[in-house]
């Protein structure tokens, strides 16, 4: 027996992805979406996603019953890596529309992540959903540094088992470390006067950023720039998956996207 989902910012349909790891029937996936390039990606893998445009033209009362409610509101306001605007980011208030939503469609299970932030706003969007936050990094089921927080109100979410992986087992490199920022000029100054470099000595990898410039690292060969299959392979989709659209393009949905098998192993909660 399948379930209507709706997947809220939905990009390249992670959600997907992780339904089909957690060997979860889907009858139904409607996916809010506006950008073309994660649109595409999602239809060329699955061709029945029905795409309802922007959250904020979505209304509970134009769908069927929803049992699963999913998203990933924009974290730019909350990130404590940008201006930390939080509700003040134009971005950040569409969460208020995943709220709106919840309300109208009162599905059976819901799912929100977003990154870290102050606690002060972590208990705002707890107040909002009435649940406490799982925090869970994709590091103990990838190679990738990348901690979460996960609001949902699927029973018995527990942390996943480390299963130890490191950048050697994904991308075949011993040791690495990340160089930040990635001048912009680095072919005229020569990539060995680079100076602001900080090892990773637990074997992982940071977190896959939106933007590839930003993912510049040393490894024991050399300087090695991640690839989109990097990428692909550090958040656990499936290789080649965004595979027919231009490389800045492929880095910023993957950046942007969840860590699949996360996602799946809080789906695997779900009782049908």
């Amino acid at each position: 027996m399948g379930i209507n989902v709706l997947s809220l910012f939905d990009g390249m349909s992670c959600g997907q992805i992780a339904l089909e790891k957690a060997g979860i029937e889907v009858n139904n996936y409607y996916a809010s979406e506006i950008d073309k390039y994660a649109i595409a990606i999602a239809k060329k893998n699955y061709p029945n996603t029905k795409h309802i445009g922007s959250v904020i033209e979505v209304k509970g009362k134009d769908l069927p019953k929803i049992d699963l409610l999913i998203g990933g509101s924009p974290c730019q306001g909350f990130s404590t890596a940008g201006n930390e605007l939080n509700f003040k980011d134009p971005r950040s208030k569409l969460f208020f529309e995943f709220v709106r939503i919840l309300k109208e469609t009162k599905p059976n299970y819901f799912l929100l992540e977003n990154v870290g932030m102050k606690k002060e706003f972590r208990d705002i969007i707890s107040g909002y959903l009435g649940c406490e936050p799982i925090h869970i990094n994709s590091a103990k089921l990838t190679a990738q540094n990348r901690p979460r927080f996960y609001w949902t109100n699927i029973a018995n979410v527990t942390q996943p088992v480390d299963k130890g992986i490191t950048t050697y087992d994904i991308l075949g490199i011993e040791k690495i470390g990340q160089m930040q920022p990635f001048p912009r000029n680095y072919k005229k100054i020569g990539l060995k006067r680079i100076e602001r470099f900080e090892a990773r000595t637990d074997g992982k990898s940071n977190c896959c950023l939106a933007r590839s410039d930003k993912n510049l690292y040393e490894t024991e060969t050399g300087i090695k720039k991640l690839t989109p299959n990097d990428y692909e392979k550090l958040q656990t989709v499936p290789e080649n998956y965004t595979k027919g659209v231009s490389n800045t393009q492929r880095y910023k949905m993957l950046g942007n996207g969840w860590t699949v098998d996360v996602i799946a192993h809080i789906f695997k909660n779900i009782e049908l």
